[in-house]
């Protein structure tokens, strides 16, 4: 027995519930759809069946018409050769064919009946299962979904990034090693015109403390 056990079960199904309730959705909705598909191939077999029996029914109530027609005819013939004996039994032969014929009909009615539920449970089950379908693709979806922001957080989880960012750090620090160390060279590299006027800073300075002291001495004499 599968997950539905009768035919009712699949119709009246309420597939969100059934899946939300499931431990693995995707999976119960591959059963599903199996399910489906079997008893979709069942009732269509079913219907084959019933088609074929209307068929045999319709072709058995001409044969009964012709034989009740023949009937009625011996009959007929039978009281024109005044034979009331014979007319008497070709009757009784024309109404047996007669019940026969309402037998089929009743029996055709009824497979009309069967096959007209059959048609309306396979358009019901038919919608079931393309229900069924939409949910298992969307739930294939999201778990794909799932995966791959899976593998995204394992590529650059938390220990990653921090061993990231401290070999950035450290690209960052060997380069303002490198760019302090042209910088002695710029120191170095003063040009001719820059010394001349730090001599001439210099003498500016000396010349002018002089006359300071000068000022100092001159004051103190007095």
């Amino acid at each position: 027995m599968g997950i539905f056990s009768r035919f009712g079960d699949i119709i009246n199904s309420n597939l969100n519930a059934m899946l939300d309730k499931a431990e693995d959705p995707e999976k119960i909705a591959r059963l599903i759809i199996q399910e489906m598909e079997d008893t979709l191939v069942e009732v269509r077999t079913a219907a084959a069946r019933t088609m074929a029996d209307k068929k045999e029914l319709q072709r058995e109530m001409r044969e009964l018409q012709t034989v009740r027609d023949d009937w009625s005819a011996k009959a007929e013939l039978a009281i024109e050769k005044d034979r009331e004996d014979l007319a008497r039994g070709a009757l009784a032969a024309k109404q047996r064919a007669e019940r026969e014929i309402e037998s089929r009909k009743s029996a055709l009615a009824a497979v009309d009946d069967a096959a007209a539920k059959r048609q309306e449970d396979l358009g019901k089950l038919q919608a079931k299962l393309e229900e069924a379908k939409t949910k298992h693709r969307a739930l294939m979806v999201r778990r794909q979904a799932a995966e791959e922001r899976i593998k995204v957080r394992s590529r650059i989880d938390d220990s990653k990034v921090e061993d990231a960012l401290h070999r950035y750090a450290a690209v960052e620090r060997k380069v303002d090693e490198l760019e302090a160390y042209a910088d002695t060279y710029d120191i170095k590299s003063k040009t001719l015109e820059s010394e001349f006027e730090e001599l001439a800073v210099n003498e500016s300075v000396e010349m002018e403390l002089k006359a300071l002291k000068a000022r100092k001495k001159s004051g103190s004499d007095m």
